[in-house]
């Protein structure tokens, strides 16, 4: 598809409203998302903001552009609240080096995001990597006036910034500064060092105990967590690139503060859309760990937890997240998931009958029927859905109205030939794409992936059984019915002929 055939809209944080996407470079498309910091497993909150983002990557290139996608490892600089590294404290827990904790669960995420199929960034850069470009990056910022040391350290000086550029620090997260708290998640035990609250700071003073250090022109110590993201962000796309990702507990102070230092380095906006996932909910409530409250990944496939009736694969559990809209919050409950099993299963039975279909055998008179428009309309809505902020929900409704049509046509119950064959060839075409190339949502029902040599066992099967019932032989029939249902399989027999569904 061609980027000019479609008018896509984003919804972007920074304008507070749905702005047309105009890249930079015709044809081309650049998007930085905050990755994960690799000091435990990763949640299911950052699952959905990577799928999420994993499917405007996917739509981006289906519309024809030439994307680079880059995602970040943090494995340095993020503090707990404490003041203490993310990563040190990890590796102290564990009794490991640092490294060797942030190989352990890159792996590990990289591990469930195969799971979930998603699509590996374009480049994947880490923190550690990049510690040059980052003390070059606070080099200009000192440079320009925006910063300032104090005992080792250096901060971003919020309030100077706020001054000589008025409206800019704040805009992304809907804040004045007056109201902002000091979040910024620096050494707390150092707020004595800054000349506000507010700032936040851009390179540490190393303390005794730290290990995780280099050296620097202002003393031994590492880069500030919002550091990272500015520096490798314009590293790779650019001092000014497409769209910046993550998930919306960033907005502030984050990405607000990484903003600030792109603008305060070079005195140009990093980001010009700004897209932002909404959080996940378990029974209408917030996610806590200190409240019980909360489920893993891998209890969600197996079912161990209290939470659900049974474990959801998952390809279930990704139905579930897009069947709601990126920035909305999405409430996890057993009867949801139960629901999207069903409709995730619906869905995969109505691509394996629709490509399955073969056009009608009188000739094509060149006319178009009540039933082509709709169909065309409906796809037409499905990548509508998708050109509206990526919203999956409308697409996945739209699939399940086309759906309608390809069972009709399955039980004959539209006329031979009322559905053209150009029509028919369109809607498998696009129905599969949407499944496979834009929401990658794998068949389960053969985990690897040969879903050819199942439906071929299938009709194999199927055709004895069918022998059998000719035969009046009931016995057999019975038996190969039961027996496929003690293994999920679920045969039904109709005017048409016996179908068979997954569950």
């Amino acid at each position: 598809m061609n980027t000019s055939d479609r008018t896509l809209k984003l919804y972007n944080s920074l304008t507070g409203k749905k702005d047309v996407f105009q890249p930079l470079h015709e044809g081309h498309a650049g998007m930085y998302v905050c990755g994960p910091t690799v000091y435990y497993d990763v949640h299911l909150g950052n699952c959905r903001t990577f799928v999420s983002f994993d499917i405007i990557y996917r739509y981006l290139n289906a519309l024809g552009y030439q994307v680079r996608y880059v995602r970040n490892i943090t494995d340095v600089g993020h503090l707990t609240d404490d003041g203490e590294d993310r990563m040190a404290k990890g590796a102290r827990v564990a009794q490991l080096e640092p490294m060797e904790v942030a190989q352990k669960y890159t792996v590990g995420f990289h591990d469930m995001m195969r799971i979930f199929n998603t699509l590996p960034p374009s480049i994947e850069p880490r923190a550690t990597g990049h510690i040059p470009e980052q003390i070059e990056m606070v080099q200009d910022i000192l440079s320009r006036g925006y910063g300032y040391e104090r005992n080792g350290s250096v901060y971003f000086n919020v309030r100077k910034f706020d001054r000589e550029n008025p409206g800019i620090y704040g805009q992304l997260s809907g804040r004045v500064l007056d109201e902002l708290m000091a979040e910024s998640r620096d050494n707390l035990k150092s707020q004595d060092e800054k000349n506000d609250p507010a700032d936040f700071a851009i390179w540490m003073k190393a303390r005794p105990g730290d290990i995780m250090v280099w050296k620097s022109p202002w003393s031994v110590g590492f880069p500030g967590w919002h550091l990272e993201c500015s520096a490798m962000s314009t590293k790779y796309l650019g001092q000014t690139f497409d769209i910046h990702g993550g998930g919306n507990d960033l907005k502030f102070p984050h990405h607000e503060n990484e903003i600030a230092q792109n603008q305060g380095a070079c005195g140009c906006a990093p980001a010009r859309y700004w897209l932002h996932t909404n959080m996940l909910l378990l029974n209408g409530k917030k996610m806590s760990k200190s409240d019980g409250n909360t489920i893993t990944p891998v209890e969600l496939f197996t079912g161990d937890s209290p939470f659900v009736s049974k474990g959801y694969s998952p390809m279930v559990v990704k139905f579930f997240m897009l069947m709601a809209h990126y920035r909305s919050t999405l409430d996890i409950t057993d009867e949801a998931l139960a629901a999207a099993e069903k409709g995730y299963r619906k869905l995969m039975e109505t691509n394996r009958i629709l490509q399955s279909l073969r056009p009608a055998d009188q000739p094509y008179d060149g006319s178009e029927s009540a039933a082509d428009r709709a169909i065309l309309d409906g796809i037409d809505t499905a990548f509508s859905g998708m050109d509206d902020d990526f919203n999956t929900a409308i697409a996945l409704a739209s699939l399940s109205e086309l759906g309608s049509f390809v069972h009709k046509i399955a039980n004959k119950q539209l006329d031979a030939g009322e559905v053209s064959p150009w029509v028919l060839e369109r809607l498998k075409t696009v129905f599969n794409a949407f499944i496979v190339d834009i929401l990658a949502l794998q068949d389960e029902l053969d985990a690897a992936g040969d879903t050819g040599t199942v439906e071929g066992l299938m009709q194999l099967i199927l055709d004895i059984r069918a022998n059998a019932r000719t035969q009046k032989d009931w016995g057999t029939s019975d038996k190969i019915r039961d027996g496929l249902a003690a293994v999920g399989i679920s045969v039904k027999d109709g005017k048409e002929g016996t179908s068979w569904t997954k569950g």
